[in-house]
Parts: C-alpha cells; structure tokens; sequence
C-alpha cells in the first residue's frame, strides 16, 4: 500500500520540522510538501498528488480555515486536517463548516496527530476530547433553546437507496429494484453525499453499517 501523501502548512518552520518528525517516523504517513501560508497551500495542492493537507488555522495571506474552504472546491477529493493551538469553539465549528475531517490541537501533536490522519483517511471525524465536550453542549443548548432539530437526516427513500448502495448494487440495479429512473438513484445518492457530509460509495457504505441498515 502507498503511503498517505501530505501537504503540511504552517507559517512556523520549527513547528513544520516537528510535525513531520512525528509524520515521517510512520511508514503510512509521508510528508511530500511544505507551505508556509494558506495561499501556498492551495497552490501546492493544484499541482501537488496529495492525499491530506494538515493546516494551520492561523496563517498569513490566507488563513487556514479560508484555504479548506478553497481546497474544497479545487481539490474536493483532498481530506483536510486542522492544526491549532486553540481549543475554541468558534474555530473548531469554522473548521468543521469549510470541510475540514478533523481538528488537532498543537499541545496534544505526539498523541493525537498520528492517530487524526489515519482516521481522516479512513473517512472517519476526528475530535480531540474537549471538541466531542462541545458538540454534546451545543446539541443541549439547542433543545433548551427549542431549536427544532431533524428527526432523521435522510428521507425513507433516501434510505432504503443508501441500503441498496451499501449492499453492492449499481444505479442501474437499484433503478430496476425501486421502479426509478437512473437519474433518480444517481440523485438521491448525490443528496445523500451532500447531507451527510461524505465523498463517495464507500463512505456511504460506512454510513449505512453505522447507522444499522446493513450488517458489517
């Protein structure tokens, strides 16, 4: 298997140089660039084979937060880690928001950066343990504020697509199988993508085997 190829953006290059000891002592991991601002970053990634950029969120010319926004449109295959030194709630939703899979504080680095790569190439959210403290309290703060909250994400269609999809089946089958029109599945898969915030098929495969719909 071919190591996870990154782009690491930091306008520090002793914060640079530690990152990628902790990321070149990992023989999935490889860093192959280096940015010293946002606006670099997204240049390097145009040109660059990368697999993950690991940004740091306060950055000259452009920020880190602006950079994912931007690679989400340029590069949107690309998975985004954030690096910070701040444990801020506004930051760490900004971050989730301009697409980024994760965010890594710069004072926990050599125990949780390793493990948020790999979990960001898997597909999977990371969060350090302050940020999953965050997202339960502005969960209760919604419902104390009577904010309506969604039921369900995905519609019963969308979900019985998203099951037939994790089972294996092409558009074409689950045209067949649902009495739809290709363009149809292909649209509810699309819908499916952008409600959930995933990629591609087999993320949704993972989705459905989370959320119980098919077995693993």
């Amino acid at each position: 298997m071919q190591p996870t190829k990154i782009l690491l953006a930091d306008d520090h290059a002793l914060v640079r140089r530690g990152v990628r000891l902790i990321l070149d002592r990992e023989p999935d991991l490889q860093v192959i660039a280096e940015a010293a601002d946002g606006n670099e970053a997204v240049s390097l990634a145009r040109s660059q084979p990368v697999d993950l950029v690991i940004l740091d969120i306060a950055m000259p010319r452009m920020t880190g937060l602006q950079a994912a926004r931007e690679l989400s449109v340029v590069r949107p295959e690309v998975r985004v880690l954030m690096l910070t030194m701040y444990d801020n709630e506004q930051y760490f939703f900004q971050a989730l928001k301009a697409g980024a899979s994760g965010y890594v504080l710069k004072s926990v680095l050599d125990r949780d950066l390793v493990e948020a790569c790999r979990a960001t190439m898997r597909g999977e959210p990371f969060l350090y343990a302050g940020a999953v403290t965050t997202l339960v309290r502005s969960y209760l703060d919604r419902v104390r504020q009577g904010v309506d909250l969604p039921a369900q994400i995905l519609t019963p269609r969308e979900e019985e697509v998203l099951k037939l999809v994790a089972e294996g089946n092409s558009s074409k089958e689950i045209a067949g199988l649902l009495t739809i029109s290709i363009k149809t599945v292909e649209r509810h898969r699309s819908n499916m993508l952008q409600k959930l915030g995933l990629r591609d098929r087999l993320d949704l495969a993972r989705y459905a085997i989370r959320a119980g719909l098919v077995e693993p």
